[in-house]
C-alpha cells in the first residue's frame, strides 16, 4: 500500500522544550497553526504525526537539528517538496528545509547557487527571466535537493542529462553537525555519493548549478489511440529522435481525461508530453514522425515558454500502488501486455508510464556518479490510483505483478521512485561496485546510520 509508516520504534523521544532551545527556527508540533499544513506531501494516504516539525532558519540551524537528532538518537526524515514517501515519520522529527529559500544566479558564468527548499517550479521561473534553464523533472513542486540527489530525469534529460550532470558543488550537513562545501575538488567521495545516493550522506542545504541557454520549446501533449502498434512505434521514434526531444508516454484509460472526445471514452490512448529544446522547422520535424503514427485524438503541442512544460499546481493528492523499473527494450508485445493488464485494472485510474532515456544522460561514465543506470533504453512507472484504502492489496499486487512482467535483462530501479517497495529493491537501485563504494562511504560519514529514515543504504561493517 502506499502509506509510509515511519515510527519511533526502539529510539528516544523528542524532547521538545530542548529542541526549542537548541535552534532559531520554527517548531511545529500538534495542535499548533501550521504543523498540519507542514506534515502534508503530494502523496494521499500520508498520515504521519511527526513529535515535531523544525522549518530551519539557515544552514546552522541544519546543523543543530542534526546534532540534536544523533544525541538524542531520534529518527530524522528531511523533507523539501514534500514528493518524497520518505519526507516523515511517525513520533520522530522531521527537518523541513522547505524554509530554506535563497538562490542567486549569475547569468554570466550561467551558474546558480540555490537553496535546497525551492522548488523546481520556483527555480525554473526566476531562471527563465535571464533565459536560462537547468533541467530537474516532470512537476513543478518537488524539492531541489530531493530531486538532485536521486539523480533528476526530467524534460531535458536527452539534451543535457540528468540534473545531477548540472550539479556542480553543493553544501552538506553531515551526520556530525559539519557544514560541507563539496565538489570534484573538495571531499570528491562525498560529491560522488550525493549525486544519485538519495539523502543517505547528508542534508544538502544549497546546491550550485550549471545554466544553459534556452527560452522557448516546442512541447505540449499529443494523445494518440491507445494500440500496440502505435505505442511500439512512439517508442522506436522517441529513441530515434533528435537529442534535443525528450518524451513521457503514459498509456491509461481515456474517460479520465478532459480535452479527449468523450467518443474515445472507454478506450484507452497514448499520451505523451513532448519537450524539443528549441523551435522552428527542425523542431517541427521532429514531432512529424510521432503526429504521423495515427490521427491524433488531441494536439497540444505549440511553441511555449520553458517554465509551461510544468503542469499547474493544484491540491491532488493520488493515492497510488507505485512500481519502477528500467528496461532495455520496449516492443509491440511489450505493448499489447501493458493494454491487457491496464484493462483487467479495477482501479480507477491504471496507468503505465514509457520514458525513453539515451542521450547527453547515457554520454557520462557510469562511475561517474553514484547514479548508475546510464545504459538503461527505457524507464517505465506502473502505477494503480485508487480511493479505497482497503483496495490497495489488490492494486499492489497488480502493480507488482505487471512490473515482473516487463522486467527484461538486468533489474533497476530509480532510487527517486522507490516507494514501499524500498527495502527490498533498494539495491536494485546500484551496481555491485556502487552499492558497494556508497556503504564505505555511508561508514564515513554516517556510521550511526542517522539519516536511516530515507531509502536506506547501510553503512559498510567496520
Amino acid at each position: 500500500m502506499v502509506e509510509k509508516t515511519n515510527t519511533v520504534s526502539e529510539r528516544g523521544t523528542v524532547p521538545v522544550p530542548q529542541l526549542r532551545e537548541a535552534v532559531s527556527g520554527q517548531v511545529l508540533v500538534p495542535g499548533d497553526a501550521g504543523y498540519d499544513k507542514a506534515r502534508t506531501v503530494y502523496l494521499g494516504g500520508m498520515d504521519q504525526q511527526p513529535a515535531a516539525i523544525v522549518q530551519p532558519s539557515d544552514a546552522a540551524d541544519v546543523a543543530r537539528i542534526v546534532t540534536f537528532a544523533r544525541e538524542n538518537d531520534l529518527p530524522l526524515a528531511v523533507k523539501g517538496g514534500g514528493h518524497s514517501m520518505f519526507c516523515l515519520v511517525d513520533g520522530g522529527l522531521v527537518l523541513d528545509v522547505s524554509s530554506l529559500r535563497g538562490l542567486d544566479i549569475d547569468p554570466q558564468t550561467r551558474t546558480a547557487w540555490a537553496d535546497a527548499g525551492l522548488t523546481a517550479g520556483e527555480y525554473t521561473n526566476a531562471a527563465a527571466e535571464h533565459g536560462l534553464v537547468t533541467g530537474f523533472g516532470d512537476t513543478g513542486s518537488v524539492g531541489l535537493g530531493g530531486i538532485a540527489v536521486g539523480g533528476g530525469v526530467g524534460y531535458l534529460v536527452r539534451k543535457y542529462g540528468l540534473t545531477i550532470d548540472d550539479l556542480l558543488a553543493a553544501e552538506v550537513v553531515t551526520a556530525d553537525g559539519e557544514l560541507r562545501r563539496v565538489d570534484a575538488e573538495n571531499e570528491p567521495d562525498l560529491f560522488w555519493a550525493i549525486r544519485g545516493g538519495g539523502g543517505n550522506f547528508g542534508v544538502v542545504t544549497k546546491l550550485k548549478f550549471r545554466l544553459h541557454e534556452l527560452t522557448t520549446v516546442l512541447g505540449g501533449l499529443l494523445v494518440l489511440p491507445g494500440t500496440a502498434e502505435v505505442i511500439a512505434g512512439f517508442v522506436a521514434q522517441a529513441q530515434e529522435a533528435p537529442e534535443e526531444l525528450s518524451t513521457i508516454l503514459n498509456i491509461m484509460p481515456a474517460h479520465i481525461l478532459p480535452f479527449v472526445p468523450e467518443e474515445f471514452h472507454g478506450t484507452q490512448v497514448a499520451m505523451a508530453m513532448m519537450v524539443y529544446a528549441g523551435e522552428g522547422e527542425a523542431a517541427e520535424q521532429a514531432l512529424a514522425p510521432f503526429r504521423a503514427l495515427a490521427t491524433p485524438i488531441a494536439d497540444m503541442i505549440a511553441p511555449i515558454p520553458y517554465p509551461g512544460v510544468y503542469p499547474p499546481e493544484d491540491d491532488f493528492h493520488p493515492v497510488a500502488a507505485a512500481r519502477n523499473l528500467f528496461v532495455d527494450s520496449f516492443d509491440a508485445d511489450d505493448a499489447a501486455l501493458v493494454l491487457d493488464r491496464i484493462g483487467a485494472s479495477t482501479a480507477m485510474v491504471p496507468a503505465v508510464q514509457v520514458r525513453v532515456l539515451g542521450g547527453a544522460m547515457a554520454r557520462v561514465s557510469e562511475d561517474a556518479t553514484a547514479f548508475a543506470h546510464r545504459d538503461r533504453a527505457v524507464m517505465i512507472n506502473v502505477a494503480a490510483m485508487y480511493g479505497d484504502p482497503t483496495e490497495a492489496e489488490v492494486h499492489t499486487r497488480w502493480a507488482d505483478e505487471l512490473t515482473a512482467a516487463l522486467q527484461k535483462g538486468v533489474p533497476g530501479v530509480y532510487v527517486n521512485f522507490l516507494a514501499d517497495d524500498s527495502t527490498a529493491r533498494i539495491h536494485e537501485a546500484y551496481p555491485e561496485q556502487t552499492w558497494n563504494r556508497l556503504r564505505a562511504i555511508k561508514r564515513t560519514y554516517d556510521p550511526t546510520n542517522v539519516f536511516r529514515v530515507n531509502n536506506n543504504i547501510p553503512p559498510a561493517d567496520a
